[in-house]
């Protein structure tokens, strides 16, 4: 019983030491420079967050445009094509009355 109240009774001077440093003058400018740097740190992720957002939305519409004038491009073959065939069976037309 004796070793556990000697436990406490250290535990009580440790936990009374570290709130008194913790309390400190040293610990709070300590805790000031701390926090600045992860405010740095956070306005620094911000900040690169916005530019890989703003790249990706830049592909995204790239992305888009290039499929439009692809699918453009393939409409553009196949009214081609259909004319070329209107055109082909005209002229077998036009060959076969004469």
């Amino acid at each position: 019983m004796t070793e556990k109240f000697c436990g406490f009774l250290w535990g009580v001077l440790f936990g009374t030491a570290g709130i008194t440093l913790l309390s400190s003058k040293d610990a709070k400018k300590a805790y000031t420079h701390v926090t600045a740097a992860v405010l740095r740190g956070k306005d620094d992720v911000v900040k690169k967050a916005t530019i890989l957002r703003e790249n990706c939305e830049d592909i995204y519409a790239d992305a888009n445009d290039i499929n439009e004038k692809r699918a453009e491009a393939e409409e553009a073959k196949i009214i081609a094509d259909a004319r070329r065939i209107v055109e082909e069976a005209d002229s077998r037309k036009a060959a076969a009355e004469t």
